[in-house]
């Protein structure tokens, strides 16, 4: 143990649906959804989450910054999985509206938009449910950053202030 695994992840809106990646055969999470794009930061990035996300946006979807709006860092998990401490950290942000949002692939697998009704029921990594599920429920109506610690049932949630 001692071994650290840092990742970023972003969910991409319009409107009320969140565009999904079914993403399969990975060496970290079994065949299951994730956020429109993300994955491990590269040594320069460590200390910076947001330079991560947005280079994996742009290496597996094509994206760039200026295709997306309202970008946000909203939540960390941390979890211990196979010796190794799991860092997450989610952003949030809205598509452009330039963006036809059909024509969007990825080379990683499989994108899906999914109305906020349907996350509940689709299968994802442990930390991205309930990270999810927190969304649905309160983060979606805050600007707040939380942190959560996985248990094997859940994940809990705290808002992070500053003091």
């Amino acid at each position: 143990m001692g071994k650290l695994r840092n990742m970023t992840s972003i969910y991409l809106r319009r409107g009320d649906k969140f565009l999904l990646l079914y993403r399969m055969g990975s060496r970290v999470i079994g065949d299951s959804y994730t956020g429109t794009a993300g994955g491990h930061m590269e040594e320069a990035e460590i200390n910076n989450p947001r330079a991560c996300v947005l280079r994996e946006l742009q290496e597996e979807t094509g994206l760039t910054e200026s295709d997306i709006e309202n970008l946000q860092f909203r939540y960390i998990t941390l979890r211990l999985k196979n010796g190794e401490v799991r860092q997450n950290y989610y952003f949030f942000a809205d598509l452009a509206e330039h963006v036809d949002e059909d024509k969007i692939t990825s080379n990683e697998g499989e994108l899906q938009w999914f109305a906020v009704s349907e996350i509940e029921g689709l299968n994802m990594p442990h930390s991205a449910k309930y990270m999810m599920l927190h969304y649905i429920k309160t983060g979606q109506y805050t600007n707040c950053l939380y942190g959560g610690s996985t248990t094997k049932d859940s994940v809990e949630f705290t808002e992070l202030k500053e003091f």
